[in-house]
């Protein structure tokens, strides 16, 4: 059975008027399969957060929709229900704050900059620029989750250079690495980086087979900065 089959199974059984009530039910249902909970919740939380960070702004642009959708390979027939969640989270009463906070808690390694967290954090990202233009509530949105995903400040802008949020791509940042580093440590660096956000990493810590979209994005952005610094020191 699919990960959206089984979402989908699972929110046939909770109320449909309050989206705090799935944190604690995601936890109960599948407290005795770790593994898929971790799944679920990632899905439940990525669903979540992506519909309060299109609506950070005020508005929900079609543009935001499609980006979500390609981050999100959702089988037709569980469209419905992806989307029922989706409106769900736009409307409940609860804050992001506390419901990233209980997401943070239940699919978080416990860890600063915990990966898992991070993928979550790359999905906003993808959503929050998808329409050309990141307002500024989105840039608070996405620095107040990172802060509750206890994602570092050095961590946070390596993040937003990935994405050229702020500007223009700086390689080094991308990469974590002080301008001028020998070529050595920036090639050690980049090896590194490309295993630890590998697919078969992200599906080892949790994340579905069909969000793996933002590890091939992660990955086109490692190695674009990777090149471009290559490219700087072979003029040089």
């Amino acid at each position: 059975m699919s990960i959206w089959a089984r979402i989908s199974e699972f929110l046939s059984t909770v109320p449909a008027n309050a989206l705090s009530n799935l944190i604690e039910a995601v936890r109960t249902v599948f407290e005795g399969d770790p593994e898929l909970r971790r799944r679920v919740a990632f899905s439940i939380a990525m669903i979540a957060l992506s519909a309060k960070m299109a609506k950070a702004d005020g508005v929900v642009t079609q543009a935001e929709v499609r980006a979500f959708q390609q981050i999100f390979e959702v089988p037709r027939e569980q469209a419905r229900n992806v989307a029922r969640l989706f409106d769900l989270a736009k409307q409940d009463v609860a804050g992001f704050e506390l419901y990233a906070e209980r997401m943070a808690r239940l699919c978080g390694s416990g860890q600063p900059n915990c990966a898992m967290l991070e993928d979550i954090l790359d999905g906003l990202f993808h959503i929050a620029k998808a329409d050309g233009f990141v307002h500024e509530r989105e840039v608070a949105f996405l620095q107040r989750v990172a802060e509750i995903f206890e994602i570092d400040e050095q961590h946070f802008e390596r993040i937003l250079s990935r994405h050229a949020i702020l500007g223009e791509k700086d390689p080094w940042l991308v990469l974590g690495l002080e301008h001028g580093a020998p070529f050595e440590e920036v090639r050690a660096r980049y090896r590194r980086m490309v295993a630890d956000n590998h697919p078969d990493r992200l599906i080892a810590r949790g994340v579905p087979e069909e969000f793996l979209a933002i590890a091939n994005s992660r990955l086109a952005a490692i190695n674009g900065a990777y090149e471009t610094i290559e490219r700087s020191m072979q003029r040089t």
